[in-house]
């Protein structure tokens, strides 16, 4: 049951680091420390994908998933279920990685914008 939960909560907090990626300009602009943990995590998300490799928390939520039950292939709650869509879109590697790339021109925009 633990390592179920855990699993779960990987997956939860993968969501949250998502969208963090995506929205965290809008905060960055006003925290150094937000932009800076921003800005890092945005170049970890482009070499993981450049050289193909997958996330830290995907690698650690299948092996508590494993933990919990090697058989089973899915053992999450209802809502984890819906958040595991999200977190792992069913998109080609090509697409995640232009999406990835308009995503930090979109962030370098806002960091750059005057006014903010």
């Amino acid at each position: 049951m633990f390592y179920r939960l855990a699993a779960d909560f990987v997956v939860l907090i993968h969501f949250l680091w998502i969208v963090f990626l995506t929205f965290g300009a809008f905060m960055g602009r006003r925290y150094r420390a937000v932009k800076i943990f921003h800005i890092a995590g945005l170049g970890f998300a482009i070499t993981m994908q450049i050289f193909g490799w997958y996330c830290p928390l995907t690698h650690l939520e299948i092996w508590l998933r494993k933990r919990h039950n090697p058989s089973l292939n899915y053992s999450g709650s209802f809502i984890i279920h819906y958040v595991e869509k999200l977190v792992y879109i069913d998109l080609s590697p090509e697409i995640i990685f232009v999406l990835t790339l308009v995503l930090i021109s979109a962030s370098v925009y806002l960091y750059l914008k005057k006014g903010g």
